[in-house]
């Protein structure tokens, strides 16, 4: 028993340390809390108490006990509150964390506590928080599977959401974008009589002769006043002296945008000042973005794709999902994890073939340029490491427009199909990452335009150990028909697959789509003893809210930091989790196909299956149908 003790302190001490986290074994190294510990004694002698870990995190106090089994986790009373009886306490790691949290909340200045109850080990295991601030008993928090919450940098954002029940900052803004991208479109559909696809354009456009604007350093007064010029060819004159100034090249790629944001000076209804307005529909709506949203797109410095966000928005209000223009847009925590799970760096070179409005681009921008600090280095990312191709003309405006927007120079997008270029060619650009959300349900139409066939064009584009990285449909992981079969065998024979993560199935809400993420290497052929992960991800702390889609709630940070621990093996997990694997070419590379039950059952599971049995036959006997029990024939009940 005490070396199972030692091993679960060894372990619970890692996953701190992964936090981030120091605190103090048997002790704490804070002399108030130290003191206080000293009168702390289970057994209510009043002598030195310690539990396993102490010490604080900003101004939380945090208590650790844990215990090597996980049916010494917590013992209730008869009211099923935490019994606090001296037995109960030295046996069981959620009471004992009470017992000392309060303790020390009594004996301090201290005014909150959080106290955790840890059973187990790092493959089976219990991690349980509760709160105590000095009122009269504790509040229940849910289970979580790593201390990233409670470090320094994300404990505020957990005490505001999970203990207050109040909107951070972040939600808050994201909130507000939400309203702000509901109410744009609404302007845009009654004052400028706009289709779908031309709503984003107007909004892009604008937002680069802003761009302009803030360079001439001259007022939207300036750029919208009365003149002899229409309204929208001034936007439309400011749009093209900013594709200059950002250097967008060649000359037809310039060209090619600009025949997009044509329908800003084009478009009568735009240029004609409304009567309800008082101006023109594109003065109004150029000071609308101005206000809501061009100093939040300028000057942000996380990785939210904003644009892309408020064209996933307009497609929602338009009361269709996007299938119909063959969208799928990619959720921005999708874009951060991909950028987590293959470990970007600021000396990758990363290509996205199907870029949209730029999403995964957006993202490792900001991923690379946060590990330096050295301008020259920041500006060659920006220049040089981001490549994409988009094939239809609106969305590639808008994703070269996403990403001029956050200076990334150049713009290195192309407007054309992916899956007609030349592999060969496209792997002088020296991708060493690649990053693909492909065009789903196309292999219905064309079986040669499946997703396996772009997921096998973006390995063959790549180079030798780059890392690629997509999200599909699970199917996609099955092999459908015949020609999906031969691309997985061909894609085996070629490259390596490094594991498949299922993903919560509203992560592409109100798409119907199941995905999952799965991660290559490329140029290295499949060794047949090549271990692989496949993990059941589908619990990531994401829910569906009415009139909100798809929110991060107070877990999912958790969620995210168990999930890369895992698939880089700093710790164990049960296989309900992962499973760890050799494959072949004509499996079906899910989760679900490789699972199996390693849970050894406890007493306590037998009893209850044993319970469930007899309870479930003596109602069968109650209603004349025991023969369910007997082999053979039996007569049918009357």
């Amino acid at each position: 028993m005490a070396k199972k003790e030692v091993n679960t302190d060894l372990w619970v001490n890692d996953i701190l340390k992964e936090a981030n986290i120091k605190l103090t074994a048997q002790g704490c190294d804070i002399i108030e809390i130290d003191n206080a510990l000293k009168t702390a004694s289970k057994n209510g002698t009043g002598n030195v108490g310690f539990p396993e870990y102490c010490g604080v995190v900003k101004d939380f106090v945090i208590v650790i006990e844990d215990k090597p089994t996980i049916d010494k986790q917590v013992k209730f009373d008869e009211n099923g509150i935490l019994d606090m009886d001296v037995k109960s306490i030295k046996d069981y790691a959620l009471n004992g964390a009470y017992f000392y949290a309060k303790h020390i909340l009594e004996n301090t200045n201290y005014k909150k506590a959080i106290a955790f109850g840890i059973s187990g080990n790092e493959k089976n295991h219990i991690i349980k928080p509760i709160y105590l601030d000095g009122r009269e008993y504790y509040m229940d928090l849910p289970e979580v599977e790593s201390f990233i919450q409670f470090n320094s940098e994300n404990i505020d954002e957990y005490y505001i959401r999970e203990i207050l029940k109040e909107d951070t900052d972040e939600e808050k803004t994201t909130a507000e974008i939400i309203n702000d991208a509901k109410e744009l479109h609404e302007y845009l559909r009654n004052y400028g009589n706009l289709k779908d696809t031309d709503k984003p354009l107007v909004v892009s456009g604008i937002l680069l002769a802003l761009r302009e604007m803030e360079f001439k350093n001259f007022s939207i007064d300036q750029l919208n006043g009365d003149s002899e010029k229409t309204d929208g060819l001034k936007i439309y004159n400011a749009i093209e002296d900013n594709l200059k100034r950002s250097q967008v090249s060649p000359e037809t790629k310039k060209d090619k945008l600009l025949s997009q944001f044509a329908l800003i000076k084009d478009t009568v209804v735009l240029n004609e000042i409304n009567p309800i307005l008082g101006k023109t529909p594109l003065k109004y709506y150029t000071e609308y973005l101005y206000q809501k949203l061009y100093k939040t797109i300028r000057y942000n410095k996380t990785a939210e794709d904003y644009l892309g966000r408020f064209y996933g928005e307009f497609m929602s209000y338009s009361g269709g999902d996007g299938q119909s223009l063959g969208i799928v847009l990619t959720p921005k925590h999708i874009c951060s994890l991909f950028c987590d799970l293959i470990d970007l760096n600021e000396n990758d070179i990363v290509l996205d073939p199907c870029c949209g409005t730029a999403g995964f681009l957006v993202s490792a921008m900001h991923h690379m340029t946060s590990k330096t600090s050295n301008p020259d280095l920041i500006r060659k990312i920006k220049r040089e490491q981001l490549h994409g191709f988009e094939l239809q003309p609106y969305m590639f405006t808008i994703a070269t427009t996403n990403m001029i927007l956050r200076g990334d120079g150049k713009s290195n997008l192309i407007c054309d199909d992916f899956l007609a270029q030349d592999p060969n060619k496209i792997q002088l650009k020296g991708a060493t990452v690649g990053m693909m959300n492909p065009p789903y349900s196309m292999g219905k139409v064309s079986p040669e335009k499946c997703e396996l066939s772009f997921v096998e064009h973006l390995l063959d584009s790549l180079t030798t150990d780059a890392r690629c990285i997509v999200i599909v449909p699970q199917s996609a992981m099955t092999g459908k028909n015949g020609y999906e079969k031969a691309i997985k065998k061909n894609i085996y024979k070629k490259h390596t697959l490094e594991g498949v993560i299922t993903l919560n199935t509203d992560t592409f809400h109100g798409v119907g789509t199941n995905p999952c993420i799965a991660i290559f290497t490329a140029h290295v052929p499949h060794n047949k003893n090549k271990i692989c992960k496949f993990i059941n991800f589908e619990n990531d702390g994401f829910v569906v809210q009415k009139h909100r889609g798809l929110v991060e709630t107070e877990i999912a940070k958790d969620k995210k930091q168990h999930l890369l621990d895992v698939w880089n093996d700093r710790i164990e997990s049960s296989t309900k989790f992962c499973v760890k694997t050799t494959v072949e070419d004509d499996d079906e590379w899910l989760h679900s196909f490789y699972y199996f039950n390693d849970e050894i059952p406890t007493e306590d599971d037998f009893e209850k299956t044993m319970a469930d049995y007899l309870t479930f036959e003596f109602s069968m006997v109650m209603q004349n149908r025991d023969y369910l029990f007997k082999g053979g024939d039996h007569n049918e009940l009357e």
